[in-house]
């Protein structure tokens, strides 16, 4: 049995070895980067089994991504070579004292003509991650959004969601009332401040509760607030978890690893306040490095943390 199973695209992410305007960049590294993948990885890191689907360009940035993904023990057996179409490109630019900017290259790539999974496959999970990103791709990935929700449900496997709102790929389109619906489908749900008030309204916390767990489906809700840390419920209590103290290099990638902690903890059947302060451990950490996931802690690592003990180095 896989613990958790996600799906969506991956691009192949140009980040500059040095802060400024991309038109002055010099070298540039390449890594893998997708919520997904991204989430894959951490809960990996953590000590749990999870693998990731998506459709990849049979190009030689498809396999890069599909070599490091895998490198970090999660299951690719069921990404789909495309001959046809390119993997996905996102470029990074990184100025002091600036939010990092995005640049998306991936109109009609090789992700967004995803159709169908393996189901037979998809059906050993405790878990279905899914991002908001993967809807708003393409008509298909919609569509193949809907279906594993259809799928989840008949088969009672939670499905975990993270709007992970893009603006820039929305295109002037309006999509939240099907992150809504996903929600409302959902086991578990992560998000961020902005995207609450995007979603419901409001950021506060209380009133969050009350909308997103009348469904009847939510179990565990997890509000993320950056260097404030982060408030999660069950429905019945509500806790703050502070933040945990790191160097920030880079932001992008924090979510998602706070996504992987705090699912790595729900999967260990921990109280809600472990399963946050993981969350929150794993976040923070993230941020410490160019790269989305290279800074998420390993279980040792996160052990040390949590039970206040030194490494050893000399």
């Amino acid at each position: 049995m896989t613990e958790l199973i996600t799906f969506g695209e991956t691009m192949a992410a140009f980040v500059p070895k040095e802060s400024g305007y991309l038109r002055y960049a010099g070298d540039l590294s390449i890594r893998a980067a997708g919520s997904e993948s991204n989430v894959a990885i951490g809960v990996s890191k953590l000590g749990h089994s999870s693998a990731w689907i998506s459709r990849l360009g049979a190009d030689e940035l498809g396999y890069l991504i599909r070599n490091a993904i895998r490198s970090e023990g999660v299951d690719t057996s069921r990404v789909v070579w495309d001959q046809e179409y390119p993997t996905g490109v996102m470029i990074k630019q990184v100025r002091k004292g600036s939010e990092t900017s995005v640049f998306y290259y991936r109109n009609d790539s090789a992700a967004s003509h995803m159709e169908t999974l393996d189901w037979d496959f998809l059906r050993q999970a405790k878990i279905i991650y899914i991002s908001g990103i993967t809807p708003v791709i393409s008509d298909s990935c919609k569509k193949l959004v809907l279906d594993v929700a259809n799928f989840a449900e008949e088969y009672k496997i939670w499905i975990a969601f993270d709007p992970n709102i893009r603006k820039k790929l929305w295109k002037g389109k309006d999509y939240i009332p099907l992150m809504e619906t996903i929600a409302k489908r959902s086991q578990i749900l992560m998000l961020g401040e902005e995207e609450a008030k995007q979603i419901y309204e409001t950021d506060d916390m209380g009133r969050i509760c009350q909308r997103a767990f009348a469904s009847g489906n939510l179990r565990y809700l997890a509000l993320k607030k950056g260097a404030d840390g982060a408030e999660v419920s069950d429905g019945e209590n509500v806790i703050k978890i502070q933040p945990y103290p790191c160097t920030c290099v880079d932001p992008v990638g924090a979510g998602d690893a706070f996504n992987a902690g705090f699912l790595s903890g729900i999967l260990e059947e921990n109280e809600l306040e472990l399963c946050g302060r993981i969350g929150a451990i794993a976040g923070a950490m993230a941020t410490e490095s160019r790269g989305d996931t290279e800074g998420i802690p390993d279980r040792d690592m996160l052990e040390r943390i949590l039970k206040q003990q030194d490494q050893i180095y000399r």
